[in-house]
């Protein structure tokens, strides 16, 4: 596929550049929690302004399922934006209407406008291909004759949706900086890793993790589980969980899991419990194996996180998706915090170290750990697992072309 570089190199000057990119920060009452998503898109939309692009950005925010909703509204990331670009980024009032239109055909060299939140507009995640191609051909036209589509979004490519699949079917077509990297990131992953090769897997549910854990298990040395889903894998070893979050449809696949990958699978050895779910309420340390009645597990404990520890020390290679327990509250934060601290060990003595979006991204900086201590964040949860699993994702296909 053709790269930002690709389009730097034609020249851009005079030209307008539609950036789809990925703009969904988490918003509480209207203030960004966490930037990070923002920060990632400015090394492409920074270089295209600097070399005379026209920039249009189109970006999604929560899922506002095609109607406007102010609540959503992109304009807190457009201040944000401005922070980091470090210039003048124009909103417009809408997706691609008359402010769109308006704001586009008053950009000179340079200048950046940003989009309404585009799934303001049905037709952006419709299911009809020709209500996606009417939207896409509604984008084209604000770029007029010569313009070029760069696909920087890697949080959303898995999604066949008009700013991403049909738009780069309607534009010469580049992938942008994000983009790029998380490809060559994830194709090592996925087929040229250097051994061993650790992958560690949380989060709440089995069933959202089954697909990479089948796909990534044959080719792994370690695959440690943690998170709400190590307990339906305690229940398929014959264990009690006591009111710990359990997935009972996924007991009999966990035990599947086991008979086939039992040598490289660790569960907890031990776990924080309490009796609610709360930051205030008192916590015990429990072996894996012996969870009270009333309680439930909401973290790892320290001899799990040494156990996991210790394999992650020998890694080559590390995957981590998923925190170990509910990081946002801080007496269950310390198995994601100790996890994360081993994996930036073992970057420090040489393993390339990939944290795979979503929910563990968020733990990093939240956490207030080292960006630099790992070798890659993602900024794609979703789409970083269906990579890993060997699907095909829209939105990269059609770069191809």
């Amino acid at each position: 596929m053709k790269t930002l570089q690709d389009l730097l190199e034609e020249g851009v000057a005079g030209r307008t550049v539609l950036v789809r990119s990925d703009l969904n920060v988490p918003l509480e009452g209207g203030t960004i929690t966490d930037a990070g998503r923002i920060e990632a898109s400015g090394p492409t939309l920074r270089a295209l302004s600097d070399a005379g692009a026209r920039v249009i950005v189109a970006a999604h925010l929560g899922r506002p399922k095609g109607e406007a909703d102010s609540a959503l509204s992109l304009a807190p990331v457009a201040v944000k934006l401005r922070e980091f670009l470090g210039r003048e980024v124009t909103m417009a009032e809408d997706v691609v209407g008359t402010s769109a239109r308006a704001c586009s055909s008053a950009l000179t060299d340079g200048d950046v406008l940003l989009l309404q939140n585009v799934r303001f507009d049905p037709r952006e995640t419709s299911k009809s291909a020709a209500e996606r191609g009417e939207l896409a051909d509604a984008f084209v036209s604000l770029t007029g004759a010569h313009g070029a589509f760069v696909s920087d979004g890697f949080g959303v490519v898995h999604r066949k949706q008009a700013s991403v699949y049909e738009l780069a079917q309607r534009l010469p077509h580049y992938a942008g900086r994000l983009v790029a990297a998380e490809v060559d990131v994830l194709a090592t992953l996925a087929g040229g890793a250097s051994r061993p090769y650790a992958v560690v897997l949380g989060g709440s549910k089995v069933s959202d993790k089954l697909s990479v854990i089948e796909a990534l298990a044959p080719k792994v040395d370690c695959l440690f589980i943690g998170g709400g889903m190590c307990f339906t894998f305690l229940v398929a070893q014959g264990y009690s969980i006591g009111d710990s979050l359990l997935q009972t449809e996924m007991v009999d696949i966990c035990k599947d899991l086991l008979d086939r990958f039992g040598d490289k699978i660790y569960l907890p050895k031990d776990l924080i419990v309490a009796e609610a779910f709360s930051g205030t309420v008192p916590v015990r340390t429990v072996a894996a194996t012996e969870i009270p009645d009333g309680h439930m597990g909401l973290d790892v404990g320290p001899a799990t996180v040494a156990r996991f520890a210790e394999g992650l020390h020998q890694a080559r290679t590390i995957f981590w998706n998923g925190p170990m327990g509910v990081f946002e509250m801080a007496n269950f934060a310390g198995g994601t915090r100790g996890v994360a601290e081993a994996i930036i060990q073992a970057t420090t003595d040489g393993a390339f170290s990939v944290v795979g979006g979503g929910d563990s991204a968020a733990a990093v900086r939240l956490l207030q750990l080292p960006e630099d201590g790992f070798s890659h964040i993602s900024t794609g949860g979703g789409a970083s697992l269906e990579y890993l699993e060997g699907k095909e994702l829209p939105g990269l296909a059609v770069l191809e072309g």
